[in-house]
């Protein structure tokens, strides 16, 4: 159990037309200039663009995995402690991080290839 930092970051360069934006303290991530995730190497989190519902199942579940980062434009986003999650479920919250924010045609031409 637990990815690496250098795995997630594979996770997110394997997605079509990432776009990463360095500051200070950590990265963002984006695909044709809409936002849909963060690194903090300091920490090893990430935050990830979910739907409001699958945020609050996700920190209801396992509060020691995950928590509530905010809320914004219909989406809640969660910080995912990466040493606390294994490979398979991180790929797949990534990739629907990414496909939340996808133009449709995008996501078509990309469908979810788990975890590698």
């Amino acid at each position: 159990m637990g990815v690496p930092d250098s795995r997630f970051l594979r996770m997110v360069d394997e997605l079509a037309e990432v776009e990463h934006a360095r500051a200070r303290d950590y990265t963002s991530f984006r695909v044709r200039g809409a936002r849909f995730g963060y690194h903090w190497p300091r920490t090893s989190t990430a935050g990830l663009k979910q739907t409001l519902s699958e945020q609050l199942a996700l920190v209801a579940e396992r509060p020691d995995v995950f928590e509530v980062q905010f809320t914004a434009g219909g989406f809640g986003w969660v910080v995912v402690h990466l040493p606390r999650i294994d490979a398979d479920e991180l790929a797949e919250l990534v990739y629907e991080a990414w496909r939340l924010s996808a133009p449709e045609e995008l996501v078509e031409a990309h469908p979810f290839a788990g975890a590698r």
